[in-house]
């Protein structure tokens, strides 16, 4: 049983851990490598970081106020959102990188996409969110705010990690202004990659499409 302070300071800093996974690296590395100033940066793993708490937050609370118990199937579903989500953005940067056919104009922000990017991620991982919180604090008060500390603990983190991928891609770019395409490409790439080696790892290894699906939630 952990106590109100061990359960505060652990839910920050597993938060921030949180903000590490690779998949929401780089899923924020292809939104940022985007950008060209610090604070839109900064701003957007913040934004990313509220989507992915509102949704850990609200799903993970019903799973721990009713013990509900998510089926294989549909845990390798929330996944495999994912997955499609870090394809589209791959696909996403890719055709951004080409070259522009009007003359510079700075995009305007849309504060949505880093929303519903980090709203889906928290889909996939507020089961394993969830199963951690009960497994150690069987109280649901308690549970509830464990789960809002971590959302604390998760939005600082994701603001760090994109100020920290934005810092290079930044003062490189302002040297020399083709490298922010390449840049986007290559965020691109990752992404695509990622979001296909993790497609097809659910659907080989985790049984997607199978009669027996195998899901573990971590």
């Amino acid at each position: 049983m952990l106590s109100a302070f061990s359960a505060a300071v652990l839910g920050f800093m597993l938060g921030l851990r949180h903000a590490t996974d690779a998949d929401h690296v780089v899923a924020v590395t292809a939104i940022v490598a985007r950008e060209r100033t610090m604070r839109r940066a900064a701003w957007i793993g913040a934004l990313w970081g509220i989507g992915h708490s509102i949704t850990v937050f609200v799903v993970g609370g019903a799973i721990i106020a009713f013990r509900l118990v998510i089926p294989p199937r549909l845990g390798l579903a929330l996944e495999f959102g994912v997955a499609l989500m870090l394809i589209a953005l791959g696909f996403s940067n890719l055709r951004a990188a080409a070259p522009p056919r009007e003359h510079g104009h700075a995009h305007e922000f849309d504060i949505r996409k880093p929303l519903l990017i980090g709203t889906v991620h928290g889909l996939a991982g507020s089961a394993a969110v969830a199963i951690l919180v009960l497994a150690a604090i069987p109280e649901t008060a308690w549970a509830f705010g464990y789960l809002l500390v971590f959302g604390v603990g998760t939005v600082a983190g994701m603001m760090l990690v994109t100020v920290i991928l934005a810092a290079p891609a930044m003062v490189a770019s302002e040297r020399v202004a083709r490298l922010h395409g390449s840049i986007r490409l290559a965020a691109g790439v990752l992404s695509l990659a990622f979001g296909l080696l993790l497609a097809r790892e659910l659907i080989v290894h985790g049984g997607l499409l199978s009669a027996t699906p195998m899901w573990r939630p971590e």
